[in-house]
């Protein structure tokens, strides 16, 4: 596996298709890689005077951390009274010792205009990979709706108004458990990574399916399998989300740069999105709509320096929303990603876990019970065909 992973890192670190491979076995790695992530899908009620302590899963470690915070879906500016980031122990329990105060341009507050994100000064806090962190954002006053992501799958921890600080390293204020992330949309860590690879999709890559609180999302198991070559996995998932048509979050095609194009050190862009539109109201049943919007999405990606991974939608059979028309449409648009030539390389998870007696329906063995998403063996099998696949892009 350590082989593969420095395959990978080099294999990364070329630039698109069709031009030569870098000369040097070891190419030099951007300065800040991504390590966690969490794409933004709406908002919740303010919570003015609490102190949100978001507990994340790092991919990759660095000798330093930076925070992006976000006001993306907020109607006012938003007012960050104290961030501060520490190592867990358990719990909302710091590390001791690890507990820093973060700030921007110098300053420990800052105001962030609605519909904007923010990133902290470097914090110089190493941290090594599989690190769970805590991100802890003090809001003093009611700065309107929240923006956060909705399906965390990870227990985090709310010390209500009053209560206590963004400082509190013991934890004891923070006595309510929640299972969104507030504010905190992504970590990145300096030197000792060699770059980025993005996980674009819907609940499928959000991890609906999964065991909460082990982190067993697709991306997470990715991250296991790559990170013997110091590769980051980011996490761009959001339920509900669509391709095509806003719905969960703004669409695939109006997120694209804050989400995933705009990250530190992205080298590879993996997409699995388009199911939504497929079983969603109206059914977007046009297979040439698919086709430009993947073709789309790949243009604006090569023209960031990024590689794109398209990955085949998997079957759904006794879901609720199946139907014999909409699995035509799917079957198409698994031939488009196939075939299209859109991509760099295709994934093809449809193949990977559907049921060799029924191909229109999930392997039980990969199915949670809804007939849609994947349990954990499930979220292990697609890491692995995006590993695949990763491993087999030309240089």
């Amino acid at each position: 596996m350590a082989e593969v992973g420095r395959a990978l890192a080099v294999l990364l670190l070329a630039i698109l298709p069709g031009t030569a491979a870098p000369a040097v076995a070891e190419p030099v790695p951007p300065p800040w890689t991504g390590s966690w992530e969490t794409a933004p899908s709406g908002t919740a009620s303010a919570l003015p005077g609490a102190a949100v302590r978001n507990v994340v899963h790092l991919s990759v470690g660095g000798t330093a951390v930076r925070i992006r915070l976000s006001n993306r879906f907020g109607t006012a500016p938003l007012r960050l009274g104290a961030v501060t980031v520490a190592l867990r122990a358990s719990g909302p329990n710091a590390v001791p010792g690890t507990l820093r105060t973060a700030t921007f341009q110098g300053a420990p507050t800052v105001t962030v205009p609605s519909g904007q994100d923010m990133v902290t000064d470097p914090v110089p806090l190493p941290v090594p990979a599989a690190a769970d962190l805590l991100v802890t954002v003090y809001t003093p006053g009611d700065s309107g709706p929240a923006t956060y992501h909705q399906t965390a799958l990870q227990t985090s921890y709310l010390a209500p108004a009053g209560a206590g600080r963004a400082t509190d390293e013991n934890g004891a204020a923070y006595t309510t458990a929640i299972s969104r992330w507030y504010y905190v949309t992504g970590v990145d860590v300096l030197g000792g990574a060699a770059g980025s690879i993005v996980a674009f999709g819907d609940s499928l890559t959000d991890g609906n399916g999964s065991t909460p609180d082990t982190n067993h999302r697709w991306p997470d198991r990715l991250a296991e399998q790559v990170r013997a070559g110091r590769l980051g996995v980011l996490n761009a998932g959001i339920s509900g989300n669509r391709l095509l048509h806003d719905g969960a979050g703004p669409s695939a095609l109006a997120r694209l740069d804050a989400d995933a194009l705009d990250r530190a050190g992205v080298r590879v862009l993996v997409v699995l999105e388009g199911i939504n539109d497929i079983k969603g109201t109206p059914t977007a049943d046009d297979v040439s709509a698919y086709a430009g919007a993947y073709r789309t999405l790949v243009a604006r990606a090569h023209a960031r320096g990024v590689r794109v991974i398209g990955v085949t939608l998997t079957p759904y059979r006794g879901f609720p929303a199946y139907t014999d028309a909409r699995e035509a449409v799917r079957q198409q648009v698994n031939a488009f990603i196939r075939t299209g030539g859109a991509f760099d390389a295709v994934a093809d998870a449809d193949a990977a876990l559907r049921d060799p007696a029924d191909p229109t329906r999930l392997l039980p063995a990969y199915d949670p019970g809804d007939h849609l998403h994947f349990n954990d063996t499930g979220m292990a099998a697609i890491a692995g065909t995006v590993r695949r696949a990763l491993t087999g892009m030309p240089r």
